[in-house]
């Protein structure tokens, strides 16, 4: 790039143009509006709202979260107000703003997905939907989603059939091989992949001997996972051609670099909004920083361009 010129972060994830490449993740910026007073919204990239299911959920007992060295652990539980009370009284204001708004979905079987997805159909104001795929099909046994290309090749492919809007698939980490996950999801219909979910995780009390989460195992996030993540968003964007949105860690500007650079379109910043709600804008700048010092125009001139083995 030449002479000052700002680098262009503007980014196109299937079909849906974004500001810039960051995203505020699911279930750590709560239903975007809650924020409003904080953050401009107007200047995120996207935000994806927490988790949507057919009724309304209460999530799981306290403690719900604990801090561990290098990220934190949580077991919400899926709460949530029920996808007829966000369209209600959650959408119409996030209609106020320009930002891209993705509802992230789940259920517990082929129709909770649905019916979520239908009911969504019915209403303006979302850009398109992410599909929460970890969660256990209670009518093949709690096998989850995540972990059986043909359960979640089922899914992917009934939303579809209701959807209008781009589908983002959100797959787990907690697999042996992301790649026949990630390629069921495309050739099922998912018009992008979004990884990692969090992996399943276990902090102790060794003084009373009980686990830090009411719900015993959950989810750990945080900078802890971001070298697992990489690799797993470099494996999964080599197995398919439609986007990837990499997270898991991510921090800084930098953090966001490298996910682009092992392959991602575009980010979400999750656990790093609990301590600063404004990390999301903080992360874009930092990265339109990091292009500005290594002399890159436009922002998907990185994607893709790891170079594996020593320098």
């Amino acid at each position: 790039m030449s002479g000052g010129a700002a680098p262009s972060l503007e980014t196109n994830l299937c079909g849906v143009v974004l500001r810039n490449p960051v995203l505020a993740a699911s279930g750590t910026f709560g239903y975007g509006v809650e924020f409003e007073k904080l953050v401009d919204l107007n200047v995120l990239g996207g935000l994806v709202v927490k988790g949507l299911s057919r009724e309304p959920i209460e999530g799981n007992p306290a403690p719900r979260v604990f801090e561990t060295e290098a990220g934190m652990i949580n077991s919400i539980g899926l709460q949530n107000i029920g996808v007829r009370a966000f369209v209600a009284e959650k959408l119409p204001g996030l209609a106020r703003y320009s930002t891209a708004v993705f509802a992230n979905v789940f259920g517990y079987q082929v129709e909770d997905y649905v019916e979520v997805a239908r009911v969504l159909e019915d209403h303006a104001g979302l850009a398109g939907y992410e599909l929460n795929v970890s969660c256990p099909n209670t009518k093949h046994g709690g096998i989850f989603f995540s972990s059986d290309p043909a359960l979640l090749g089922e899914v992917v492919a009934a939303v579809k059939r209701v959807a209008r809007r781009p589908l983002i698939v959100k797959l787990s980490p907690n697999v042996s091989a992301i790649e026949p996950l990630a390629r069921a999801a495309e050739e099922n219909g998912a018009d992008a992949i979004s990884l990692v979910n969090t992996f399943v995780a276990l902090a102790i009390d060794a003084r009373t001997r009980r686990a830090r989460i009411g719900a015993g195992f959950g989810g750990l996030s945080g900078p802890a996972i971001k070298p697992i993540a990489l690799r797993m968003v470099y494996q999964a964007a080599r197995a398919v051609k439609i986007p990837v949105v990499g997270l898991g860690g991510i921090a800084t500007g930098e953090d966001a670099a490298e996910f682009l650079i092992a392959g991602a379109r575009a980010v979400e910043v999750g656990t790093a909004t609990f301590w600063d709600p404004r990390s999301p804008l903080r992360i874009a700048q930092e990265l339109g920083e990091f292009l500005r010092r290594e002399k890159v125009g436009e922002v998907g001139e990185i994607v893709g361009t790891l170079k594996m083995g020593a320098g």
